[in-house]
């Protein structure tokens, strides 16, 4: 079954125009400077994909909770960004992160099931993250990744999103 409009806007997801699996619905249909984004097929409406995806490549869920945890074990002993997460409820901002990545990357569609769409930046925009704080929330990351060993093309494609997503969620330039 294909899921003309699946909720994360990951790789291989359709964003809005109508389902066409393209930004603005203008990817693949000729645009210049527009890269085609394919359709993810998934099995049922928030089902893991059909064509297989990093998220299967690298292991599922299990690696995605290890890179969580991973990053976590750093981000708890740093000054700049712990305070900017829930130490109250620090095992759920771990299933928050892993399901989100997992859904983005293939997996099952979890994170909006049980908290509607991702809406990164709004999400984000209560905090005040400066390039400092994004600097060390990539360090953290990028320890997480090399952790996982995985294969330099799996790596490379999911440090990619972690770095734009890290530079996205910037809001403070002072």
């Amino acid at each position: 079954m294909t899921d003309p409009t699946p909720p994360s806007n990951g790789p291989g997801k359709s964003g809005g125009a109508g389902g066409l699996g393209m930004p603005g619905g203008a990817g693949g249909l000729g645009m210049p400077g527009v890269p085609a984004q394919p359709i993810t097929l998934r099995v049922g409406e928030h089902g893991v994909s059909a064509t297989g995806s990093l998220f299967d490549r690298i292991g599922g869920a299990p690696t995605f909770d290890r890179l969580v945890r991973r990053f976590y074990e750093g981000v708890q002993h740093d000054e700049v960004i712990w305070p900017m997460y829930p130490a109250d409820d620090l095992e759920g901002a771990i299933w928050r992160l892993s399901a989100f990545l997992q859904q983005y990357w293939g997996g099952p569609g979890t994170y909006s099931e049980q908290r509607g769409h991702p809406r990164l930046r709004m999400r984000h925009n209560p905090f005040r993250i400066t390039s400092e704080a994004r600097e060390r929330w990539l360090h953290h990351m990028r320890e997480a990744v090399e952790s996982l060993e995985l294969a330099p093309l799996d790596e490379a494609e999911l440090w990619a999103y972690l770095d734009r997503a890290a530079h996205a969620m910037t809001n403070t330039f002072d």
